[in-house]
């Protein structure tokens, strides 16, 4: 009997049990309105999350348990110039001026009428509406656009290919002004209020002595890297070429030498000139004894940019000369070094 009994009461109480894990868990309406108000995010990027979408991004949008949204045959949406997109079952919605953490909320809340627990996640597919452009002496010249999470200059100028081996050592920054001011000690207003320069130069960017200056690029910003100014050594000179000031207002005769690697032996070296270009567009000739210079004579010669030293030897004709003089004022057919 105290079997029986003790059998019943067992029983008893896990029916409780049942009943209370029930009721735990609300039930009907009440279910619903509560799942409701708990939305899901998955976000596989962290640094595309924080993206601002415009007019012109291209973005996929999928979701879990959601046939609509799902699937090989579901294509890409294009934000139009209106800021929206087409989502099947909620129709047209607004996406730019959202960041995609944003329209992922969005989306879940309006597909909560539908689903109990929406899961929806959205994808840059390609990144059309922040442009940036590269211009001058890198590698590919033109437009680039702002992702998620390649957005400084050092990222900018990658994608461009990197400066080329003409660059000088000042990169450029425009921005308009609208957008804030560019976060480097040379920032300053142009005339007009409507635009921002700075200048980062390349060494210290490249060789990461000023961190600071590997800025984030903001929309619609203007990267320019301006030819460096050369001097050329060509002729009797064991490395003949254009070589580059860098941050030097000019190099001496001797410094162009020395960056030639030398005079040949057979070099006239008392016959160098230097060739500069006049503002009409004609050439002076300077005449340079490099042997006085070399042995103290002579003071050394100031050399500046596109000036060209030109070293003949012994037994070079006038007509090599001149055709040297040629080449040069094409800019063509010399190696650069920096």
């Amino acid at each position: 009997m105290d079997l029986k009994k003790k059998g019943k009461s067992l029983r008893t109480a896990a029916a409780l049990v049942i009943v209370a894990g029930f009721c735990a868990y609300p039930c009907g309406p009440a279910r619903a309105q509560t799942a409701s108000t708990k939305f899901s995010v998955e976000s596989p990027n962290a640094g595309e999350q924080g993206y601002v979408l415009g007019a012109g991004d291209v973005v996929m949008v999928t979701a879990l348990n959601i046939d609509e949204l799902q699937g090989n045959d579901l294509k890409p949406s294009t934000i139009d110039i209106r800021g929206n997109i087409d989502v099947p079952l909620i129709g047209t919605t607004r996406a730019a001026g959202l960041t995609v953490d944003e329209l992922q909320s969005d989306l879940n809340k309006r597909l909560s009428a539908y689903v109990l627990v929406p899961k929806t996640n959205v994808t840059v597919v390609e990144y059309r509406s922040q442009p940036v452009s590269v211009l001058g002496s890198v590698t590919t010249p033109g437009i680039y656009y702002l992702t998620g999470s390649s957005n400084t200059l050092e990222q900018l100028l990658s994608k461009a290919g990197g400066m080329r081996q003409d660059a000088g050592n000042s990169i450029n920054i425009t921005r308009r002004s609208e957008m804030g001011q560019i976060p480097l000690p040379s920032d300053a207003t142009d005339p007009s209020g409507k635009f921002n320069t700075a200048t980062v130069p390349a060494h210290a960017l490249f060789a990461a002595h000023d961190p600071q200056s590997n800025i984030v690029i903001k929309p619609q910003d203007v990267i320019s890297i301006p030819k460096a100014d050369l001097v050329y050594v060509v002729g009797s000179v064991n490395k003949p070429g254009g070589f580059i000031l860098d941050e030097k207002p000019n190099m001496t005769v001797l410094q162009a030498v020395s960056m030639a690697e030398g005079l040949t032996r057979t070099s006239a070296a008392q016959k160098a000139r230097i060739l500069r270009q006049q503002p009409d567009g004609s050439h002076a000739e300077i005449p340079v004894d490099l042997n006085k210079i070399l042995a103290g004579k002579s003071p050394d010669v100031p050399m500046f940019g596109r000036d060209v030293l030109f070293v003949p030897n012994s037994k070079m004709k006038s007509a090599a000369y001149r055709g040297a003089e040629a080449a040069i004022s094409t800019g063509t057919g010399l190696a650069i070094f920096r």
